[in-house]
């Protein structure tokens, strides 16, 4: 159900997820057509003509439209493009998680400003590391999740895309930089996770058209062992 066939560039069909031929059809400069989908009859892809704030818009609110257009059809992630992207991104992410957990331990430990500079290198190392071994996990129970939950063969080119969409559907941990500006409640970090989470199962139904229960279940199994991992590291002396 899940695996498609070899022609991984193709763009995709944003309504029902087929591929198509090609996505528009450009007479002169500033002046194309839309195609339509050979399927569902639909425009293949309107949120070409969108301008990104609309997109974003659709994609906070999880719109599998958004999804397709962008993973598929913006970023190609079948394509040999996610090769070179995808240990930016994957860098990016454990950057991002590396933050959160240090905001989460300067809650804790309420601002001890009297560290030394050695002091402070040495929990930077520990909050990467953290960060590091909280991904490998995640990263290890997602695609077990995705082999066994969702009976996937194993092919090294469609987990690349599977952990790729994940990984890009984690873009609210952005958010978290507002927090070097800002100040918010701790909780503001659960609400972030939370929605990443739900990100994350709308990223993983549009790349392996499974139904939704299968991919909350994989989801939330490989979060869940992420946060039980680091919640662990952060109480262990």
């Amino acid at each position: 159900m899940g695996d498609d066939g070899a022609e991984g560039e193709a763009p995709r069909c944003v309504g029902c997820g087929r591929r198509v031929r090609t996505l528009f059809v450009q007479y002169s400069p500033g002046n194309i057509r839309l195609m339509k989908c050979d399927v569902c009859k639909a425009v293949a892809d309107p949120y070409i003509e969108c301008e990104f704030m609309i997109i974003l818009i659709d994609l906070i609110l999880h719109k599998t439209r958004a999804y397709r257009h962008l993973l598929f059809n913006k970023l190609h992630i079948g394509s040999s493009l996610d090769k070179g992207i995808l240990c930016q991104f994957i860098l990016m992410h454990i950057v991002l998680d590396a933050f959160r957990i240090s905001v989460s331990k300067n809650n804790k430990a309420d601002g001890d400003s009297s560290r030394s500079t050695l002091s402070t290198i040495c929990n930077c190392s520990e909050v990467l590391g953290d960060a590091l071994l909280g991904n490998i996990i995640f990263t290890a129970m997602l695609l077990l999740g995705v082999r066994y939950i969702l009976k996937f063969s194993f092919d090294i080119t469609r987990y690349r895309q599977i952990l790729l969409a994940i990984i890009i559907s984690s873009y609210f941990k952005l958010f978290l930089l507002t927090m070097m500006v800002w100040e918010f409640p701790s909780s503001a970090i659960f609400i972030v996770e939370a929605f990443v989470l739900s990100s994350n199962v709308v990223a993983l139904r549009v790349v392996t058209r499974f139904p939704k229960a299968h991919c909350v279940g994989v989801c939330f199994m490989a979060h869940a062992a992420k946060h039980l991992t680091e919640r662990w590291l952060m109480w262990t002396p």
